[in-house]
């Protein structure tokens, strides 16, 4: 099963034929349109930006990736932040 929003890409000529040879091993879920709060991404980037990048100047893009890059070392080291942040159970 794959979960996805309702972008043009996904739903483009493009993928028809990879949709084809393979719709027997996926089940593709479409979330409702203009609905963010079902998309746990959106969650995870509104966080990545409350976190790392609200009030905050970097003076190059080095810099505000490695602060992206720690965000995420931090969240993949602690599952349960994360967890607990965006509501998932595992």
């Amino acid at each position: 099963m794959v979960v996805l929003d309702n972008a043009r890409i996904h739903h483009s000529d493009f993928l028809k034929p990879f949709l084809e040879e393979n719709c027997q091993f996926l089940e593709l879920v479409f979330l409702p349109a203009y609905s963010p709060d079902l998309n746990m991404i959106e969650e995870l980037w509104k966080w990545v930006k409350e976190t790392v990048v609200n009030n905050v100047f970097y003076e190059n893009t080095m810099k505000l990736t490695g602060a992206v890059k720690r965000f995420f070392k931090h969240i993949n080291e602690h599952p349960e932040v994360a967890r607990d942040r965006l509501c998932l159970q595992f």
